[in-house]
């Protein structure tokens, strides 16, 4: 059966019967929203009604300071309609041209419901690759974290008219995890036409039971899944026990749930039925080990004595304490951090190239504009991208 601890999940699922314990504690929030579930099948427009409800949702649970993230299906199924591309299976081309007039429609709607609450509509757009792809990694976490810290929502979609591997294979539960990943978010939700994982696909097995908890996406796990659903959706939950494997190692916790009904993350709050994948670390621990586990160094810096204390007492490694500066690294590559005896005391990811890194290191931070000719960060690795050895 499930991967879980017996004690832990029976208290979640009781806890979860008074309103869900994870959600209410959320600072950092991804709503995956499926196509199935903003797009009516048979006339191919969105559900207003349904949205409207949404937009409430979100707006209640930034008014208790959480930061919402939404990654929105429903671009090819609005804009084929509008194409006139209906009733059959769709060529690759067909469906980046319904992608690029759906989005249009789709960003203008949400921009419509929350804009009722005086709430700033972002659009972006990514690809898978821009989420693994490390400089590009950081630059679209940098605009969402910007985002945020403005009180935008920022309302992400797969960039379908160019991401040709992600509209024939791809889905959005695995961008949201990604995105999750990406910004450190601590909750993801995928709200779907199913309320959770269970042993057999509950729609053709009669006995098939509901999982509330997963601890681990394990093999008797994942062949769990089924095949995609009919109709203009992708995905299935194939692609949401990938999306759980991938929350779970950036130490994310993640739900999927029932979103037909209005108010789908009201209902989950109050203890709707869903199925909770539970990380054993937080986003920030997974992170570090990310960094200080899986990553080939490809340059180094050494610092003097009372910069070494300063990392020691979990600050960020300002240039001023840099003394020399190793190796033909980027932005955003892993490097080694030496003490002044050539001991390896951490590593981290550099905010800078190693030409740049060279002529700002001794200099006070306030003083890199005028080193440089641009503002960039106050450090060249920041506290959250580094680990001490």
């Amino acid at each position: 059966m499930a991967s879980v601890s017996d004690l832990a999940a029976s208290d979640f699922v009781e806890s979860a019967a008074a309103g869900s314990p994870a959600l209410a504690t959320a600072r950092r929030l991804v709503v995956k929203i499926g196509s199935a579930l903003l797009v009516d099948e048979k006339s191919g427009r969105i559900r207003q009604d349904w949205l409207a409800a949404l937009a409430e949702d979100v707006a209640a649970l930034r008014a208790r300071g959480v930061e919402v993230v939404l990654v929105s299906s429903g671009a090819i199924s609005v804009g084929r309609r509008h194409l006139g591309l209906t009733g059959r299976a769709l060529a690759l081309e067909e469906k980046q041209a319904a992608a690029a007039t759906g989005q249009i429609k789709l960003a203008h709607a949400y921009q419509e419901a929350l804009a009722r609450h005086d709430i700033t509509v972002a659009q972006v757009l990514v690809t898978l690759e821009d989420t693994e792809a490390r400089r590009r990694h950081l630059n679209a976490r940098a605009t969402i974290d910007a985002l945020l810290r403005l009180g935008a929502v920022p309302v992400i979609n797969e960039n379908d008219t160019v991401a040709t591997a992600e509209i024939r294979f791809g889905d959005n539960d695995r961008l949201a995890a990604r995105v999750a990943q990406m910004i450190s978010a601590d909750t993801l939700v995928l709200l779907s036409d199913i309320d959770g994982l269970y042993t057999a696909d509950p729609r053709r097995a009669s006995d098939a039971a509901h999982i509330p908890v997963v601890t681990e996406v394990t093999p008797e796990i994942e062949a769990m899944g089924g095949a995609a659903a009919t109709g203009y959706s992708s995905g299935g939950m194939v692609t949401k026990l990938a999306a759980g494997k991938i929350a779970i190692g950036a130490g994310c916790r993640m739900a999927i749930a029932h979103g037909h009904a209005a108010h789908p993350l009201r209902r989950l709050e109050e203890g709707g039925r869903c199925t909770w994948f539970l990380p054993s670390a937080g986003p920030r621990t997974a992170r570090k080990r990310w960094i200080g586990g899986h990553l080939n160094t490809t340059g180094s810096v050494t610092v003097d004595a009372g910069a070494a204390r300063a990392l020691a007492q979990g600050k960020s490694l300002l240039p001023a304490g840099v003394i020399a500066v190793e190796g033909d690294f980027q932005r955003g590559d892993p490097i080694a951090v030496l003490d002044m005896d050539g001991r390896v005391i951490g590593r981290g990811l550099s905010a800078y190239n190693a030409g740049d890194a060279r002529r700002i290191m001794g200099h006070k931070s306030r003083e890199i504009e005028a080193v440089l000719g641009y503002r960039g960060r106050d450090e060249i690795i920041h506290r959250d991208d580094l680990v001490l050895a």
